[in-house]
């Protein structure tokens, strides 16, 4: 796929643009701004365990109803209504909510080989689209998605929260006015040390799940309740492991900042050391991605120690700047500037999450004030494909065995 030509530094910025001005494309007319006063009303797809987290705080935002839900799995379709409007519209079949007219935007929480199929059929139904990253499940979704929100003309927000938290925003300055000097390496991590990996199976009834609408897309297999419960991040036909459930968070935000669209090449090395003969994507992996201007990224993310935990730095020749979720610091490079940090979160360096700052509240707002304005979110549909685009090619070395070089 040309993901360049789709998505060029020009072309990024005219949709970008497009977007922002809230301009007519393809012949669909441009959707109107909404009044502040205004209920607006959300559907939720997908409603398991991360979309609820993101459900307890989507209706924390004044004028928002959570008007409709679906999930194939009578366990999280039941749950999911519970946090729902008591008169909320529920079914197990997805294009039933895509076809009610008192919605007007969806929250998609499938598994990532969901995300796109759904993405562009929620456009298609003339509603806004917040959807959990990655965007994309390979490197052949990026420039579909990218058109069928060009063509009917909506908002869409990638679920990458650490756009709208301030000290990545106040970071960001930093780095964009020269602070810590020439960049030419930066180091990201997530790693944990969890029971999460032990397999526990039998213990959903079949017949309370629509498998066959749970594949999709995928091959056709037999029903497995650990691939159903959130494990199917670490199954190469519906997830695409640590690099796509984790590294994207923060390579997205490496992009952000460095204004980069994509690795060139891409190396990794990956194994089972805790997941052996349950997960077919590794949990212990290391990739090394090359940009242009003499850049190098490098990710090492594994579920066998927490070292460093969740964490990246931008290593300059002035400083180095570590980022987390709840901190940065500016360490200098022999007293070449002054020190400085913010520090919101409470807790230990490299938490996955913090007291503060609320990042899905944030990025959620955002998103809603977006629909209202038709002003771009915080991390359009662009931003997520080039995310994606950086996991998908670690990927793709890692699974064979050699470098991965972008193919334009």
């Amino acid at each position: 796929m040309n993901f360049r030509s789709a998505t060029s530094r020009r072309s990024f910025l005219q949709q970008s643009a497009a977007v922002a001005a809230g301009l007519a494309t393809y012949g669909v007319p441009a959707a109107q701004a909404r009044d502040a006063n205004e209920t607006l009303n959300i559907g939720c797809i997908g409603t398991g365990g991360r979309c609820r987290t993101l459900m307890k705080s989507l209706v924390k935002i004044p004028k928002v109803r959570i008007g409709a839900v679906c999930d194939i799995y009578d366990g999280n379709l039941n749950a999911g209504q519970k946090l729902a409007d008591d008169k909320a519209f529920v079914t197990k079949h997805y294009k039933e909510l895509l076809d009610r007219k008192d919605l007007d935007a969806v929250l998609i929480g499938t598994p990532d080989h969901w995300h796109v199929p759904m993405t562009i059929a929620v456009c298609a139904a003339g509603k806004d689209v917040y959807v959990e990253k990655p965007l994309t499940h390979s490197l052949a979704e990026g420039a579909p998605v990218i058109e069928a929100v060009k063509k009917h003309n909506r908002i869409v927000q990638v679920g990458t929260q650490q756009r709208s938290m301030d000290h990545f925003i106040k970071a960001r300055e930093i780095i964009r006015s020269g602070g810590i000097g020439k960049i030419h390496k930066v180091h990201l991590t997530w790693n944990r040390n969890t029971d999460r990996v032990r397999k526990t199976t039998g213990t959903i009834d079949p017949k309370q799940v629509d498998w066959k609408a749970f594949l999709g897309n995928a091959p056709d297999q037999p029903f497995d309740d650990y691939r159903l419960l959130g494990n199917w991040r670490w199954f190469w036909d519906f997830g695409g492991g640590i690099l796509t459930d984790l590294m994207v968070h923060f390579i997205d935000v490496a992009h952000w900042y460095l204004e980069l669209e994509h690795p060139l090449k891409a190396t990794t090395i990956g194994d089972n050391y805790t997941s052996k003969g349950i997960w077919e994507t590794p949990d212990t992996i290391q990739t090394l991605l090359m940009y242009p201007n003499e850049l190098q990224v490098y990710f090492e993310g594994t579920f066998c120690n927490a070292r460093n935990g969740a964490m990246l730095e931008f290593m300059g020749s002035d400083a180095t700047l570590y980022l987390d979720r709840g901190r940065y610091e500016v360490l200098p490079e022999r007293d070449r500037r002054k020190p400085e940090e913010m520090i919101l979160g409470t807790g230990k360096k490299g938490q996955d999450f913090y007291d503060k700052p609320d990042g899905e509240l944030l990025h959620l707002t955002n998103w809603i004030d977006c629909v209202r304005s038709r002003k771009a979110p915080n991390c359009p549909v662009e931003a997520g494909v080039s995310a994606a685009s950086a996991a998908h090619l670690g990927n793709q070395a890692f699974r064979a065995g050699k470098i991965a070089e972008w193919k334009e």
